[in-house]
C-alpha cells in the first residue's frame, strides 16, 4: 500500500531483520504450474489483505443501502470478485511505476518486474487480461455504478505518482482503496446523498490511519531514494496522528448511521470497530516492520465489525 505491495531467492517471510519482505512464496501459490506463479504474486494474489480492504469500502455501502438479503448477497460476491481482480491490477500498474525504486529497498527487491521475473510488456498484457475481467464484473451493475467505476480508474493511475509529489499519498490511497463506499450505495440504488458522501469520508480517514501503519516497513528506505509517506511525516508522531484518523472515522461513521436513520442498535455495534482501532493505536511499535504489518492486516477483521454495526443498524 505505501508501495501496493518470485522468484527470488533465498527469499525470507516477515522476519524483523534484514532481509525483511512481505511476499509469499509458499502456501497454494507454489502448488500453481511455474508460470503462473510470478503473475499471481505480481497482483499479490499470495497476500489476499490488499483485495479485503479494497472490498471493505463496498461491503459497507451495500450493508447500508441494499434493498433485500437475495440483491446484497449478489452485490457483495461481484465487488468480492471485483476487488480482487483490480486491486492485482492496481498492483501491477503501481509495480510498472516503482520496478526501478523496488529494486532498491528491501522488502520489495523481490517481486516480479523488480526481479526480472516478469517483462514490462508481459505486465502490461497481464494488466489488460485483469482490466477485461473486472470490465465483465463491471457491467454486471447498474450504469451509474458502471461510470462511477469509469471514473476509479483515475486516482487508480495517479496512487502511484502521488509518493513522488506530497507527503500524504496515503491520503490519494484513500480516496482510491475507499472508492467502493461510493460504488456499493450506488449500485445498491441509492444516490449520492449526505449518507453516502459521510460513509466515504469515513472510509478515506481510516484508510489514511491503517496506510501510514503500513508504509512505517519502508520508512528507512523510502526516505533514501526518494519516496514520501505519512509515516515520514510524522515519525514518532504516528499514534497522535492515527488518533485523528480513527477517531474521524469512527465519528464519520456515526454520522453516517444518523442520517441514514440506523436502528439504535447501530451505536453499540460501532464499539467493536472502536476498540479494534484503539487496540492497534497502543499496540503500534514504528520500529518493528513485522508488527506494523500484522496491525495492518488486522483492519480486515476492524473493517467487518464495521460492517457488522451497519447490519446490525439495518435491523
Amino acid at each position: 500500500m505505501a508501495r501496493c505491495a518470485v522468484l527470488h531467492a533465498p527469499v525470507q517471510e516477515n522476519p524483523a531483520v534484514p532481509g525483511y519482505t512481505d511476499i509469499r512464496t509458499a502456501g497454494w501459490v507454489a502448488r500453481l504450474p511455474a508460470g503462473w506463479q510470478p503473475y499471481a504474486l505480481l497482483m499479490r494474489a499470495d497476500r489476499p489483505i490488499g483485495s479485503w480492504l479494497l472490498f471493505l469500502p463496498g461491503l459497507w455501502g451495500i450493508t447500508l443501502f441494499a434493498p433485500g438479503w437475495g440483491r446484497g448477497l449478489w452485490l457483495t460476491f461481484l465487488f468480492l470478485l471485483g476487488a480482487f481482480v483490480m486491486r492485482g491490477a492496481g498492483c501491477v500498474v503501481n509495480d510498472l511505476w516503482d520496478r526501478e525504486i523496488d529494486r532498491k529497498v528491501e522488502r520489495t527487491r523481490g517481486r516480479p518486474l523488480a526481479s526480472g521475473a516478469v517483462s514490462p510488456r508481459q505486465a502490461v498484457a497481464f494488466l489488460a487480461l485483469l482490466c477485461a475481467i473486472g470490465l465483465a464484473v463491471l457491467l454486471q451493475l447498474n450504469a451509474a455504478s458502471i461510470w462511477l467505476g469509469v471514473g476509479s480508474l483515475l486516482p487508480i493511475l495517479l496512487y502511484p505518482l502521488a509518493k513522488r509529489v506530497t507527503d500524504y499519498p496515503q491520503l490519494v490511497l484513500g480516496f482510491t482503496f475507499g472508492w467502493g463506499a461510493l460504488m456499493g450505495p450506488v449500485a445498491a440504488g441509492a444516490p449520492l446523498g449526505l449518507p453516502v458522501l459521510a460513509l466515504y469520508a469515513a472510509t478515506i480517514a481510516w484508510i489514511l490511519g491503517y496506510d501510514t501503519i503500513y508504509a512505517h516497513q519502508d520508512r528507512e528506505d523510502d526516505a533514501l531514494v526518494g519516496i514520501r509517506s505519512t509515516a515520514l511525516t510524522f515519525g514518532e508522531r504516528t499514534r497522535p496522528f492515527l488518533v485523528a484518523c480513527y477517531g474521524s472515522a469512527i465519528l464519520l461513521l456515526a454520522l453516517t448511521g444518523w442520517i441514514a436513520g440506523l436502528s439504535p442498535w447501530f451505536y453499540p455495534g460501532l464499539l467493536l470497530p472502536a476498540a479494534a482501532l484503539a487496540h492497534q493505536i497502543r499496540a503500534l511499535d514504528i520500529h518493528d516492520p513485522a508488527l506494523c504489518l500484522t496491525l495492518f492486516k488486522a483492519n480486515r477483521d476492524a473493517g467487518l465489525l464495521v460492517a457488522l454495526a451497519l447490519l446490525l443498524g439495518r435491523l
